[in-house]
C-alpha cells in the first residue's frame, strides 16, 4: 500500500480513538479530504521543482507507535541547550515525556497541544487561532488532519518570558521506520516577548519522516525570536511548515541552522497585517554527502511602513544539493515597504548543486526593495593571503567559510545558541576554530 493510501485509510481510526472533545473535528475532516485530493507534492509543481520526495516516501512508516522507549536525561542532554535555564517540552516518538520536560501555567501557558484540544479553558484560543495561518496545501493539510500533539504556548499580554522555551522531538528507533506529525501553536499577545528553540533529533539510523506545522501569532508590539537547529542523522527527513501572522509593530525573527538530515524542506511564510512590522528570516546551511536542504520562503507585505530582512548563507560539499526559493510580495497598499533579500552560496565540490530563485512581486510604487543571489567558490586571493601568514590550508578554508556565514550569527540574541552553532559549524568544516562567541 502506498503511503498516501495508508494515511487516508488510517485517518478515521485515528479520529475515533481521540479522547478530546474534538473542537477541530470538522477542520480535520476537511484537511484529510484536501490531502486525499492533492496527494504528496511532486516536481511537476513549481514550488517543488528541485525537490523530490520519492526517496523518503518509499519506506513503510509506522504512523502510531505502540510501545514507548525509555529515555534518560543523559541520552538527550547533548541535543539540548543545557547550559541555560529553560522551559522544555520534550517528545519521544511523538509522545510527551513528562519526566524530561519542564512546563508551566504560572502566568503563561507552556504545555501540550493535546491539553489545549481537550480542556474547555483553552477553547477560545483554539477557535481563534488554530489553523488560521496554515495554508491548505497538501502537507500542512496532512498535518492538520492528524493534529493531536505538539507544543501549545500562549503568552498573555505584557509578559516578558524570563527564560527560553525548548521544543525537542526525539525518535528512538523503536520502529523500523517512523512518521511523525507534530503541531505547534504559539500565540504571543500584546507587548509580550518570548524566545523559542526547536529541534528534531533521531537517536538511531532508522528512517524517520517528520511533517511538522508551527503557527505563530504575534499581536501588537509582540516580539518573538524563533531558532531552528537542524542537525539530524542521515536517514532522517524533515518537512517543516511554519506560518507566522504579525500585527501592528510586532517583531518576529526566525533563524534556521541546517547542518544535517537526508532531506530537509523549510517552508517559512510571514504575513504582515499591520503597520511598522519587522520580519527577519535568516539561515545557515552547511551540508555534504548527498544531503538536500530546500528553503522556501514567503513574506507578504499587506500594509504600509513595514520591513523584512532575508539573509541565507549556504556551503555545499560532496554531492549535496541546496535550494532557495524566496518570494516577497508587496501589495499596492503597502507603500514605504523596505524589503531586503539575499542568498549567497559557496560550492566546495564540483558535484555540489545549488538552485536559487529570489523573487520580488511589487505592486506599490513607493518602496525600497532589493534581492540578490551569488554562487561561487572561495576567494583564492584571500586563501593565498592566509596561507602566506602561516595558516594551514584546511584551517584557512574553514575560517573563510566561517566568516562567510558569521553575519547571520550576529543577529542571534541568545549567547549560548551562538556558541553551540559556532561549534557545529567547526565540526561540519572539520576543524577546531579555537574560539567561542
Amino acid at each position: 500500500m502506498e503511503l498516501k493510501d495508508k494515511l487516508v485509510s488510517s485517518f478515521f481510526a485515528f479520529e475515533d480513538h481521540l479522547e478530546d472533545a474534538s473542537p477541530i473535528h470538522d477542520i480535520r475532516n476537511e484537511a484529510i479530504k484536501t490531502f486525499e485530493q492533492k496527494g504528496f507534492p511532486t516536481k511537476k509543481e513549481e514550488a517543488w521543482k528541485y525537490t523530490s520526495l520519492n526517496s523518503v516516501l518509499k519506506h513503510d512508516y509506522s504512523l502510531f507507535p505502540k510501545t514507548e522507549n525509555a529515555i534518560e536525561y543523559k541520552d538527550i542532554k547533548p541535543y539540548l541547550i543545557h547550559d541555560i535555564d529553560s522551559y522544555k517540552i520534550i517528545f519521544i516518538d511523538g509522545k510527551y515525556s513528562s519526566h524530561l520536560s519542564q512546563t508551566t501555567h504560572d502566568g503563561i501557558d507552556v504545555c501540550l497541544m493535546s491539553a489545549a484540544l481537550a480542556k474547555p479553558k483553552y477553547r477560545l484560543v483554539i477557535e481563534n487561532y488554530f489553523n488560521k495561518a496554515a495554508t491548505k496545501d497538501s502537507l500542512p493539510s496532512l498535518n492538520t488532519a492528524f493534529s493531536s500533539e505538539g507544543a501549545y504556548i500562549h503568552i498573555p499580554k505584557n509578559k516578558l518570558v524570563e527564560k527560553p522555551i525548548q521544543i525537542v522531538h526525539f525518535s528512538t528507533g523503536n520502529e523500523a521506520a517512523l512518521m511523525l506529525q507534530p503541531r505547534n501553536l504559539i500565540v504571543v499577545d500584546e507587548n509580550s516577548h518570548v524566545q523559542i528553540i526547536e529541534r528534531h533529533q533521531s537517536l538511531t539510523d532508522n528512517p524517520v519522516l517528520t511533517n511538522s506545522v508551527t503557527e505563530i501569532f504575534a499581536n501588537k508590539r509582540a516580539i518573538a525570536d524563533y531558532y531552528k537547529i537542524q542537525n539530524d542523522n542521515q536517514n532522517a527527513s524533515l518537512i517543516d511548515n511554519t506560518f507566522i501572522k504579525q500585527k501592528q509593530e510586532s517583531h518576529v525573527s526566525v533563524h534556521t541552522f541546517s547542518f544535517g538530515g537526508k532531506l530537509t524542506r523549510n517552508n517559512l511564510n510571514f504575513y504582515q497585517n499591520g503597520e511598522r512590522i519587522d520580519s527577519t528570516l535568516k539561515g545557515i546551511t552547511i551540508i555534504g554527502d548527498k544531503q538536500h536542504v530546500d528553503h522556501n520562503t514567503l513574506v507578504h507585505h499587506i500594509e504600509p511602513n513595514c520591513e523584512s530582512h532575508q539573509d541565507y548563507k549556504g556551503i555545499f560539499g560532496d554531492s549535496a544539493t541546496g535550494v532557495f526559493n524566496g518570494q516577497v510580495v508587496v501589495e499596492k497598499e503597502a507603500q514605504k515597504t523596505n524589503a531586503y533579500q539575499s542568498n549567497n552560496n559557496i560550492l566546495v565540490s564540483d558535484k555540489a548543486t545549488i538552485n536559487s530563485k529570489p523573487q520580488l512581486e511589487i505592486f506599490a510604487d513607493d518602496v525600497k526593495c532589493s534581492h540578490g543571489c551569488t554562487i561561487g567558490q572561495l576567494d583564492e586571493s584571500a586563501m593565498f593571503y592566509m596561507r602566506s601568514r602561516g595558516i594551514p590550508e584546511k584551517e584557512a578554508r574553514a575560517l573563510l567559510m566561517y566568516a562567510f556565514s558569521n553575519n547571520v550569527l550576529n543577529s542571534v540574541k541568545i549567547p549560548e545558541i551562538k556558541q553551540r552553532i559556532t561549534k557545529l559549524i567547526a565540526k561540519k568544516l572539520g576543524v577546531n576554530i579555537g574560539f567561542d562567541l
